[in-house]
């Protein structure tokens, strides 16, 4: 089956976090709002399908997870990233943020420091915070265009007290995916240190050519026993609004103690009747509508690359490696780093994120969501060459 991307779909009046602002943030209904992170398209249409033969029950009590889940995610692990996991090592929560709360909650105490790397999704900070610990940021840098990891810097943070890595793979927003030998490195100072791995890979199935997503846990049985895994079929299949994710955790103890400090915030079984249905028809079905959504994002990412680059000089924009979200430079332009998102929605008439919430290196970016018909990317590209001229 051959699916239509190019399609634009009406999303309004659907309570959208994305497009029932449109008019109050314009002002107008010709914005476009290309910040929050869910596609413009529809999802495979065996998970609609699953949903509503569910929903013609008419019963909607509180439901178990069946084991045909559990095999969903081992059989989709196993068969787009070379991982063989275990039913017993699987474990659920709404949400990968959820997850890494639970986390920080279980496996460290308040003043404990926890290592995250900036720019980063601004939740990243909260979830730490918030929790009382401290902060520990070892801050990406930027070679020749692309985002690396110092690591000298990590190796001498990790030693000093750190008793956990949040770790972004593939990296929000920067679009990177971490190679084998830098995860490797990653994990050998985590095991050198005692410092517990927890990553958030919640935009593994998002890679374009060239490029394979390595599953932390996968790297070794030593890494596995000191890792923390967190996924979801959310962003893959357009779905985050059914708030499901899995969690994988191969050390037993560890496995425990997550489950007993979720049950203890009340978020343990919490799921819905839909979130499990949702992930598991996406799992088992989906991988023909994936594989085409691939070609059609990195098609838009191209599109990008090349229209700036020949358009928009003032604006530098690298190629993700993964994800379906471009991280925009707008250093050059002559513009407040604090007035940027707000100059666009104004006078370009286009809704980015703003960096800055992103952390330290987020200063004068701004985060594009090109995960749209190519019509409306385009649309977004001509009114960037023309705002700016």
């Amino acid at each position: 089956m051959k699916y239509n991307f190019d399609a634009v779909i009406d999303r309004r009046n659907t309570n959208s976090i994305k497009w029932d602002r449109v008019d109050k943030l314009f002002e107008s209904r010709d914005g476009l709002p290309l910040s929050v992170a869910d596609m413009d398209f529809k999802s495979p249409p065996e998970i609609t399908q699953s949903i509503k033969t569910r929903a013609e029950h008419g019963f909607f009590g509180y439901s178990a997870i069946p084991d045909s889940y559990y095999e969903a995610v081992m059989n989709w692990v196993s068969s787009r990233h070379n991982w063989e996991i275990q039913k017993e090592w699987i474990t659920f929560t709404p949400g990968v943020i959820p997850s890494l709360n639970i986390a920080i909650v279980a496996f460290t105490n308040p003043g404990d420091g926890i290592l995250v790397q900036s720019p980063v999704y601004p939740p990243f900070f909260s979830i730490v915070r918030n929790n009382g610990r401290k902060l520990v940021n070892n801050q990406l840098k930027v070679r020749e265009g692309r985002y690396v990891i110092d690591f000298d810097i990590l190796e001498k943070q990790l030693s000093e007290g750190v008793k956990m890595m949040l770790l972004c793979s593939p990296h929000n927003p920067v679009g990177r995916v971490w190679s084998y030998e830098e995860l490797k490195l990653i994990s050998d100072l985590c095991l050198k240190n005692n410092v517990l791995l927890v990553s958030d890979e919640i935009h593994s199935d998002i890679i374009y050519s060239h490029t394979k997503h390595t599953p932390l846990g996968s790297i070794s049985e030593e890494l596995a026993n000191n890792s923390i895994t967190c996924i979801a079929p959310t962003k893959t299949f357009n779905i985050p609004g059914v708030g499901f994710s899995s969690v994988i955790i191969p050390n037993k103890n560890l496995y425990d103690e997550f489950n007993r400090t979720s049950a203890n915030m009340a978020i343990g079984g919490m799921h819905g009747v839909f979130g499990p249905l949702a992930g598991e028809a996406a799992y088992r079905y989906g991988a023909n509508w994936l594989d085409q959504l691939l070609v059609y994002l990195e098609g838009n990412a191209d599109l990008l690359h090349k229209y700036i680059k020949e358009n928009v000089s003032k604006i530098k924009f690298n190629k993700p490696e993964g994800t379906y979200l471009g991280w925009l430079d707008c250093r050059d332009l002559e513009i407040k780093y604090e007035d940027l998102r707000s100059y666009f929605i104004t006078k370009v008439k286009i809704e980015l994120n703003d960096g800055m919430p992103f952390g330290a290196g987020g200063e004068g970016y701004l985060r594009l969501n090109f995960a749209s018909p190519r019509s409306i990317i385009m649309e977004a590209l001509e009114r960037l060459k023309v705002g700016l001229s």
